[in-house]
């Protein structure tokens, strides 16, 4: 005799073992937020709506067709009959093959229990995939026969049943079961419809793969009529048949899909390339990344631009910054987003808020290029906040901005490392069609709504990792697989091939896991080491051209760069980037503490060519007239010993605007602020410097601005977090403690108890059985009220009794435990056989 299997899904999970339960709750996390307190509740928490739901759209495609098909198929389901719906008549050997495996997942996931003869789906899933009118099956079946016809009078039933050539019954139940068995015989099926008319025919062909509902009129047409006579069609509604669901599936030849997918598309290569080509390919880009997020906070050094009362960069601010980094506004909400995921820009909380470089950035600036880079990239890898949102809009039709709210998607870092793993699973230098990653990741996670957010999700992954360095030409690269943990590559592409060849890449998948924060360091460093030889070594030189320019044939050291940058303008980037020395440029030299001699020693120095003439005169002349007037505060004023070129300032009509007057004749006054008046005299065309209280020159340098201490923006969590090891162990210990003391049997008392309630003894009794199973040794149940008023059972073995305490080792919580006695309910003796 058979052993009959578990009855409910809490039975069938108290067979598991504890690898089981770990594998369950690793892989729906919500069920252990909190920690159940035994089986049962464990068991109600998985039937939840929430909870079905997310454990269904995190199923595989194949995964999801096979819960749909048992939807529809018997409650239980044998697997015959769930491998009948999967590959039909006819069979199909590969959804044989793979049906295990899925069926496995349903059941490791709780969505299904039972032993292979009696297969049921968690009810909730049931009432979510089962077909309705309201909620279609994505397998396109209707109801069957029993529910399209339970509201049909049972003479209508009786017509149908005899012209369907079925003998007549004395009741509806027994004539909807005779029409069901004909409609689920398939040679008397075949029989019946090879008498319908080809028109017939040809609406069931119309309305078998659904949907299968269809409209009628008060009068319906012959064909139609022939079919609603012998229950082919139903009515459902008044000018409403649907074609019942054994119907369907005979002419389906038995498949609950159209198409059944056992196993993921393969990745399509668009091209290989020699893996050393993709490495230096991404780290030439990775370098080119941290030249871009410099120069953005170079840029907002002093203060970048005003945060909006709404929040995040205005449409105006983001263009300029666009035009500063020479890229398009997609890709500069990218770098500006990149630099704030990784705590290096942040609003600076002023009255007049404004973006601005933190104090975070000045360390990132002094550590080696190959750490700033895996700074940006672990950023961009955990950030919830989705650049490519920005420019769209949200729920209420506003703008989303860079920097701003609601650009945070909790699936992004998710979508992210998928779609680096599958890179990684590659042979090494093969890169994949983008449509190719998208259906796979299509396979691996179907999306019920129209908007594929995970879609759009893997786009902007594959272009930002090829913008940060990860990828190149398509490719991952070296270190790029490093700092996912990935491990190396079997094999490698030894020729490039064209760009259009598209062939399918059979390999095998790797499965890389995201990893901890001690995992990502080590990750981290072993890609900073695979990186740092590919990178440009710095220069120390330049080479003056006599048109009053200097290229810079590469990346230059940071000191050279940072004073070149202020004793000239950029004027083109690229591979080498062009500096103009204008006066301006030469006067922003000097008003930053740098005498003429400096800056010709500083030129002389650094440049491979001499110093061309018309640069040195530029220096001279700029220096020349450098401070010979002094501005200052009265509000201001200006004094100069030449007073010939303060009536020369006064007699030009652009200074009416400042206002002047004269207080001496080396001395002119104005109500403007000196900061006015020097912009004001410098757009005249003059060298005003400014000037202390006592008279002494001020060296202005470039204020850097900063904002105080901040902290990288948290990423918004897709749900609660993967249990580890630790918490897993500690939480199924618990809930078999639970469980245990609550299933223990216990001998009957004079008044039974409900389920689930406390156990009531009074005071003096329960003193007594404390103390009689202090002698004896046995284990006892026992009802506990804790402080906070959270009543639990608990299974004890008494130690001693003392002092309105009992101190005994509790089998729910697996260790030595003292309670007061006062807060025991009541207590009861456990049966013989437990």
């Amino acid at each position: 005799m058979s052993t009959p299997g578990p009855r409910s899904l809490a039975e069938a999970l108290r067979l598991r073992d504890d690898a089981s339960l770990s594998e369950l709750l690793r892989a729906r996390p919500d069920l252990i937020t909190p920690v159940p307190t035994d089986l049962t509740q464990l068991a109600t928490r998985a039937g939840t709506r929430a909870s079905v739901v997310r454990a269904l759209e995190r199923l595989d495609r194949f995964a999801q067709q096979t819960a749909q098909a048992l939807a529809v198929a018997g409650d239980p389901a044998s697997y015959g009959e769930l491998l009948g719906l999967m590959t039909g008549d006819r069979g199909d050997p590969a959804v044989a093959a793979a049906l295990p495996r899925a069926l496995g997942t349903l059941r490791a996931q709780a969505l299904v229990w039972g032993d292979d003869e009696r297969l049921r789906l968690v009810r909730t899933a049931r009432e979510l995939l089962a077909p309705s009118a309201q909620h279609p099956s994505p397998t396109g079946l209707g109801p069957t026969v029993q529910e399209a016809t339970a509201g049909m009078s049972p003479g209508r039933v009786q017509e149908i049943v005899a012209k369907a050539g079925l003998a007549s019954t004395h009741d509806s139940v027994s004539a909807v079961a005779a029409l069901t068995g004909l409609f689920s015989d398939r040679a008397r099926m075949a029989a019946l419809l090879a008498e319908a008319p080809a028109e017939s025919r040809e609406v069931l062909d119309r309305l078998v793969w659904g949907p299968p509902y269809g409209q009628v009129t008060a009068d319906p047409a012959p064909r139609l009529r022939w079919l609603l006579d012998r229950g082919l069609l139903l009515p459902t509604a008044p000018g409403t048949v649907v074609l019942p669901r054994e119907v369907a599936l005979h002419l389906r030849a038995g498949r609950a899909h159209r198409a059944t997918e056992p196993m993921p598309p393969a990745l399509e290569a668009t091209a290989t390339h020699r893996p050393q080509v993709v490495d230096a390919t991404a780290a030439g880009q990775a370098y080119t990344a941290l030249a871009t997020v410099e120069e953005l906070l170079k840029d907002w050094d002093e203060g970048g631009p005003a945060v909006l009362r709404a929040g995040g960069l205005s449409v105006r601010d983001l263009k300029r910054t666009a035009v500063a980094l020479d890229v398009a506004e997609p890709v500069a909400a990218f770098w500006v987003e990149l630099a704030y995921a990784a705590g290096l820009l942040a609003s600076d909380g002023e009255a007049d808020e404004r973006f601005a470089a933190t104090p975070a950035h000045d360390e990132w600036l002094q550590q080696p290029a190959e750490l700033r880079w895996t700074r940006l990239a672990e950023a961009w890898l955990t950030a919830t906040r989705t650049a490519g949102l920005v420019g769209g809009r949200d729920a209420k039709d506003r703008t989303l901005s860079a920097l701003g709210p609601n650009l945070d998607r909790s699936a992004a870092p998710e979508v992210r490392h998928r779609v680096l793993t599958l890179l990684a699973g590659l042979p090494e230098g093969t890169a994949p069609s983008t449509e190719s990653v998208l259906a796979r990741l299509a396979w691996e996670r179907p999306q019920r709504r129209e908007d594929d957010l995970r879609a759009r999700l893997a786009r902007w992954t594959l272009s930002e990792a090829e913008l940060l360095g990860i990828t190149g030409r398509g490719a991952l690269s070296a270190h790029g697989r490093a700092l996912l943990g990935a491990p190396a590559p079997t094999a490698r592409a030894a020729e490039s091939s064209g760009p259009g060849d598209k062939l399918p890449v059979h390999h095998t998948p790797v499965v890389v896991e995201p990893l901890s924060p001690a995992e990502q360091a080590v990750a981290s460093a072993a890609a900073a080491r695979l990186l740092a030889p590919l990178l440009p070594d710095p220069l120390d030189h330049v080479l003056l051209q006599a048109d009053l320019t200097a290229v810079a044939p590469g990346p230059l050291q940071r000191p050279l760069a940072a004073m070149l940058g202020v004793l000239a303008d950029v004027e083109s980037k690229g591979g080498a980037t062009v500096y103009r020395f204008t006066p301006g440029s030469v006067r922003r030299a000097l008003d930053a503490g740098q005498t003429a001699a400096d800056l010709h020693a500083f030129l002389t120095a650094h440049s491979r060519t001499p110093v061309p003439q018309p640069l040195a005169y530029l220096i001279d002349d700029v220096a020349r007239k450098h401070g010979h007037l002094r501005v200052g505060a009265a509000s201001a004023y200006v004094r100069c010993d030449d007073d010939a070129l303060l009536n020369e300032i006064m007699a030009d009509k652009r200074a009416a605007a400042l206002r002047l007057r004269r207080l001496a004749p080396t001395v002119l006054a104005t109500q403007a602020d000196p900061s006015a008046l020097l912009e004001g005299l410098r757009a005249m065309g003059f060298a005003p410097a400014a000037e202390s209280a006592e008279g002494d020159v001020l060296i202005t340098r470039a204020d850097a601005h900063r904002t105080p201490p901040r902290t990288p923006p948290e990423p918004v969590p897709d749900g609660p977090p993967a249990p580890d090891a630790t918490l897993l162990a500690a939480a199924i210990r618990a809930i078999r403690a639970g469980d245990l003391a609550a299933t223990t049997p216990r001998k009957p008392t004079a008044a039974p108890l409900a389920g689930g309630d406390l156990p009531r003894t009074s005071s003096a009794e329960t003193l007594a059985t404390m103390q009689a199973a202090v002698l004896t040794g046995e284990a006892l149940w026992i009802g506990y009220v804790n402080a906070e008023g959270s009543a639990s059972q608990r299974v004890i073995a008494p130690i001693r009794v003392e002092g309105g305490f009992v101190t005994a080792y509790d089998h729910t919580a697996d260790e030595v435990r003292t309670y007061p006695l006062h807060r025991v309910t009541g207590v009861a003796e456990l049966a013989d056989e437990a």
